[in-house]
């Protein structure tokens, strides 16, 4: 097992590194001066010697390499820079505004998973009636509806019609409310559909045909053996919805005024504040890759026999 997270934690090391070269490389390549950004930025009038200065300052004369090499330096050690707008750490920015969307998302996972995993079993239970069509018939219209148009009917609804919530959220619980029920929402209709598939592949398998034969009754079988079954599935699902939501917030923040991670590099690449940009990038890399090794860990402690695979 140890070995295996250690083979599996040196493997993320070059991908994480080609991410950071390409990120920076991209940037680096974007039209425009980051020296003359961050003079307009500070509202200092931009002459050509106080703007060589400041390129001199920056390091933007020194080869690529060396300003990646500076750049990556300053990251392990936890220095993402200074950020262009308003001359602020990106990292206090960013892990300050990454709390805001670690909130949102563990909430709206929570409301996810507490109303998709049963839901998704009484489907498949009651597969071909009529509760079954219904809830596929929603789900599946859920499933359909982009994220920013239940966020425009939510506040629509609920800020302007009723009046219960603000429009903008300011941090609240009230606040939070509407946010978290929008990024919820797409993925409630999503997990209902592929959770129902999972639990049905599990009704099918001799072991449950064996199981009804000798009088065991469907509760037990259904709680006890399916759904333990279907836990790789349903945390395959889980590992990538989020990654998505840490990273996908980005409209349902902006929408509702959420100032988490997402909310801020919209700003940011409005205002091309290059370093946040690139703080966020990497940040979001981290999280999908040690999301990803925790995914494949828990399969170990969920089906032992995983192991042989490893």
């Amino acid at each position: 097992m140890k070995a295996y997270i250690w083979k599996r934690i040196l493997q993320l090391i070059p991908i994480l590194m080609g991410i950071s070269v390409l990120t920076f490389l991209l940037l680096y390549l974007s039209p425009g001066d980051p020296a003359q950004k961050k003079l307009a930025a500070m509202e200092t009038v931009i002459e050509q010697d106080v703007l060589d200065e400041m390129r001199e300052e920056m390091g933007l004369n020194r080869p690529f390499i060396e300003q990646y090499m500076s750049w990556a330096a300053g990251i392990l050690h936890g220095d993402f820079g200074t950020s262009y707008k308003d001359n602020t750490p990106v990292a206090k920015k960013l892990f300050h505004a990454l709390g805001k969307t670690v909130i949102l998302a563990f909430f709206a996972i929570f409301l996810t998973l507490v109303i998709a995993i049963p839901v998704g079993i009484y489907t498949a239970v009651r597969h071909g009636r009529a509760a079954d069509y219904l809830i596929r018939f929603f789900s599946f219209i859920g499933n359909s509806v982009p994220g920013f148009l239940f966020s425009v009917l939510l506040m629509y609804l609920f800020c302007i019609r009723v009046k219960w919530f603000p429009v903008i959220a300011k941090g609240s619980i009230r606040g939070l409310f509407l946010p978290v029920l929008a990024l919820a929402l797409p993925r409630i209709s999503s997990f209902i559909r592929q959770i129902r598939a999972i639990v049905l592949e599990q009704l099918g398998k001799d072991y449950v045909h064996g199981q009804r034969c000798r009088g065991v009754k469907e509760r037990y079988v259904l709680f006890k053996n399916v759904l333990h079954n279907s836990m790789i599935s349903i945390i395959t699902l889980l590992g990538l919805s989020i990654g998505g939501l840490m990273g996908g917030s980005v409209v349902i923040e902006t929408i509702f005024g959420w100032q988490g991670i997402g909310k801020l590099v919209m700003d940011s690449i409005t205002a091309r504040d290059y370093p946040v940009i690139q703080g966020f990038v990497v940040i979001m890399a981290v999280i999908y890759v040690t999301v990803n090794l925790l995914t494949d860990i828990s399969y170990r402690y969920l089906d032992p026999r995983v192991e042989r695979n490893w």
